[in-house]
């Protein structure tokens, strides 16, 4: 079998960190939101659907990252 120029693994990596680097970014953008803010102040956390976002998005950079930066 012939060795493609760029591997599989490098293509899932990238497509993890792109979506990872969404993922935050739209946890972020949801944070800012009214709704988010009054949750935050009379709970004193973030809603559960902002900290899912940033926890995916985390996990996907950091997968996508090991798999880019891995021979």
């Amino acid at each position: 079998m012939a060795k493609s120029s760029f591997p599989i693994n490098k293509v899932v990596g990238l497509t993890l960190l792109i979506v990872g680097a969404g993922l935050a970014f739209w946890g972020y953008q949801m944070s800012d939101s009214l709704g988010s803010q009054l949750t935050e102040s009379l709970s004193g956390s973030m809603p559960d659907e902002v900290m899912y976002r940033y926890i995916g998005g985390a996990v996907g950079v950091i997968v996508g990252l090991y798999l880019l930066i891995k021979k």
